[in-house]
């Protein structure tokens, strides 16, 4: 399966020396001199001569592509510009549409300018804010803003304020022809011009609008940071691993090649090809590119050790390297590959440019790393190590088995291990129960950012949900005549569990002037309803669901008649329908992901128990990883829940980088096998493959947590389970369990081949 060439025929030990515990040294492969068996290998070995002998023409072709893709190709784009773009509920814009046509203008803005004074607001000031409203109406002001609805937090509005006559929210309007960046910057354009006076109180433009804008120009300002410090991370694990200077350089011209080649290729793929590459990604792209390709190096490098060691010249060294790995990093990348396009399936909109956008990334940092990488390695040789120098020596025995690992090759205590193992992951996935998904896009901004700022104040002066209301209309004949039961049905409303307060007909004279809450025609009535909870949010996602079931029956007891038709809208409504979607796409994703690495793992292992129990770990690994953030998150920091997407993608990824390991790791037990029992393949190749699993494993994690580093919730979430779930992957489950289920479902493990029962039969003989 890996391209290995076969063992020699050496003379046989005598019989004590074939007793004896195997070391790590005798998983060697051996000289490239002896006969190579199976047509696979010869290919890989064919392979590996090719790019050997083009090794400075590929160097050259690579950096040269580099250069091209960073000047010739696009950049990378924004994603869409609203929550329309992440797939929200069709019947919540329906609503706000409908709204639309029964009043002629909308009441719900997603860009709101705030006043406040917590010691109390001049009267004046107030007064300015009204007027400046009517003057954008009447369209007196020269601005691009299209409307405005000006709302003071006057005596007696509703009950559940949290100040009176502190501040004044300004709703306005732009033209929605432009970007959530364009139309954000013209209404703090316009706050800057007009509230330029200490009286006014102005503390800042806020809304889901601003938050988004907020939210790209820090990924824009991050992605160096995060660029350069998952370098130094990287890089220096490698040096440490491999105790050398130029292993980090050459494996920094690898990614650094990889990185500019992938985003030119992203933002090309974007532009022309029916898929979604948003720019909002691009930290978690630059992450998984460094992260991936640092652990294909440090396999090749590990490779390339080995042959010296053994005694081979540079260029045989990094022939047989070249092709022992590739085959093995060819199928990892392609698994991390199968399983990120999973994604596709899902019908969300998102996911949908999740999906293309991380499998293009491992594509092609695959195709840079199984060509450059070796090439690099052909150039260099022994080199590669410096200053340490790595010196031939084929038949010293280097180390022993660790005790460790004798013990997971025991069967007794290997039970041990997977009972303890699977009974701790096993605890830590039952938390992942009580996760909770939200989409709070101005809560993932730092405190310290304008919108946050004002979202806070105008929280503090009316109620949480003030910033981003939700808009409920009712549509029935003359239902506007019918004053009594329209008030009735607005206190029926503000009695709610979690409803602050409504704002409906009757409740601001100035705006029922307007026709801002009853048609023009009384056909229809609409209200504000401001929840006593953070807008998007998970629990403000739960009582608009209670508030949906209820508002039927609560129209009919008002007196309105059950023939009312009602409409719901705004951001809260918008989100649950985000989040709906997400979680019916949740049963797509997983079986996709799940069939595709269970495939791959079954075409490469050639056998079906295995794949089996190797994934189950990885589920389980995952379900951990998912309880352990449920635990930080939630219960520790605090969070009412996770971003919406964010477990969903740490999840497609820890599990196709949780196959990427198993075939690194049992890849190497299964060649092991073909000559020995069970068991000494165990000891013989565990410790072979731990090493650099191990250093690769650091690296990857290292080049995920620096995710983050960029102050968005979003980013700190995935950079905290893809961190945790890799470390928890690759030390606890690679290293320990796997071994151990190996050990104790023994040779069957490879039924229906026989792979591992030949070594047995082998040694027998």
């Amino acid at each position: 399966a890996t391209g290995e060439p076969a063992p020699s025929n050496e003379p046989a030990a005598p019989p004590s020396e074939r007793r004896r515990e195997p070391t790590i040294a005798e998983a060697a492969t051996v000289p490239s001199t002896q006969k190579r068996r199976g047509l696979a290998a010869r290919i890989w070995y064919g392979y590996a001569r090719a790019v050997v002998f083009l090794r400075w023409f590929i160097v050259v072709a690579w950096v040269g592509a580099a250069v091209a893709a960073t000047i010739l190709l696009p950049p990378m784009v924004s994603s869409a510009d609203d929550l329309e773009s992440l797939g929200a509920d069709e019947a919540a814009f329906e609503a706000e549409e409908r709204s639309f046509e029964l009043f002629g203008f909308p009441l719900l803005s997603r860009i709101a300018i705030v006043q406040h004074e917590p010691e109390g607001m001049e009267p004046l000031v107030q007064a300015e804010a009204m007027m400046r409203g009517v003057a954008i109406n009447q369209g007196s002001h020269d601005v691009l803003l299209v409307g405005a609805i000006p709302v003071p937090n006057a005596s007696g509005m509703f009950e559940g304020m949290g100040e009176e006559d502190t501040a004044v929210i300004t709703f306005v309007f732009a033209d929605p022809q432009y970007s959530f960046f364009e139309q954000t910057a013209i209404a703090e354009h316009f706050a800057r011009e007009q509230l330029d006076d200490a009286s006014d109180a102005f503390v800042g433009v806020t809304g889901s609008m601003p938050a988004r804008a907020a939210q790209g120009h820090i990924i824009n300002s991050y992605v160096g940071v995060v660029e350069v410090f998952t370098l130094i991370a990287v890089l220096t694990v490698v040096a440490i691993a491999f105790r050398s200077l130029t292993a980090p350089l050459m494996t920094l011209l690898t990614v650094g090649v990889a990185v500019f080649v992938t985003l030119g290729v992203s933002g090309w793929a974007s532009q022309l090809l029916p898929v979604s590459v948003p720019a909002d990604l691009q930290p978690l792209i630059v992450a998984l590119l460094l992260g991936v390709v640092t652990d294909y190096c440090i396999f090749y490098l590990s490779g390339l050790r080995t042959r010296i060691r053994e005694g081979h010249d540079r260029l045989e060294a990094a022939r047989l390297a070249t092709a022992s790995f590739t085959p093995i990093i060819t199928v990892a990348g392609v698994t991390v590959a199968g399983g990120t396009a999973a994604l596709l399936v899902a019908e969300s909109p998102l996911f949908r440019g999740f999906g293309p956008a991380l499998a293009l990334t491992v594509v092609m940092g695959l195709v840079v790393a199984v060509t450059l990488a070796p090439a690099m390695l052909a150039i260099l040789g022994g080199a590669a190590f410096w200053p340490r120098e790595i010196r031939p020596e084929p038949k010293r025995a280097r180390s022993r088995p660790s005790l460790l690992t004798r013990a997971i090759a025991n069967r007794a205590s290997a039970a041990a291990v997977v009972l303890v193992i699977v009974a701790g992951l096993g605890a830590l996935t039952w938390h992942a129960r009580h996760i909770e998904l939200g989409l709070g896009f101005i809560q993932s901004l730092p405190a310290t950012t304008s919108a946050a700022k004002a979202s806070d104040a105008a929280g503090q002066a009316f109620a949480p949900g003030i910033i981003s209301p939700t808009e409920i209309v009712l549509e029935g004949q003359g239902i506007g005549d019918r004053e009594d039961q329209v008030a009735s049905f607005g206190e029926a409303l503000a009695a709610q569990d979690g409803v602050a307060g409504v704002v409906g007909p009757g409740d601001v004279p100035t705006a029922d002037n307007l026709g801002a809450f009853t048609a023009e025609n009384g056909n229809a009535v609409r209200y504000l309803v401001i929840l006593d909870s953070t807008p998007l949010e998970a629990p403000a996602i739960a009582t608009l669901g209670n508030l949906a079931e209820a508002v039927p029956d609560l129209a009919t007891g008002a007196g309105l008649g059950a023939d009312v038709t009602t409409h719901i809208g705004g951001d809260t409504a918008l989100a649950a329908g985000v989040i709906e979607d997400t979680t019916d796409d949740l049963g797509r994703i997983a079986a996709v992901a799940l069939a595709v690495n269970l495939l791959l793992l079954v075409v490469f292992l050639r056998a079906l128990v295995a794949p089996l129990y190797l994934l189950f770990t990885s589920v389980l690994a995952l379900g951990a990883t998912l309880g352990l953030g449920v635990l930080f998150f939630q219960d520790y920091l605090g969070q009412t829940d996770f971003t919406f997407y964010v477990p969903f993608a740490a999840a497609v990824l820890l599990l196709s980088l949780g196959s990427d390991y198993n075939i690194f790791a049992v890849g190497h037990v299964w060649q092991a096998a073909k000559e020995r029992p069970l068991r000494e393949a165990i000891l013989v190749a565990t410790p072979q493959s731990t090493g650099a699993i191990n250093a690769a494993g650091i690296a990857l994690a290292a080049s995920f947590g620096m995710l983050a580093l960029v102050p968005l919730r979003p980013f700190q979430e995935l950079g905290f389970l893809l961190g945790v779930g890799i470390l928890l992957d690759v030390f606890l489950v690679r290293t320990l369990l796997i071994p151990a289920m190996l050990t104790l479902v023994g040779p069957i493990s490879s039924w229906p081949s026989r792979v591992l029962r030949g070594g047995e039969a082998r040694a027998r003989t």
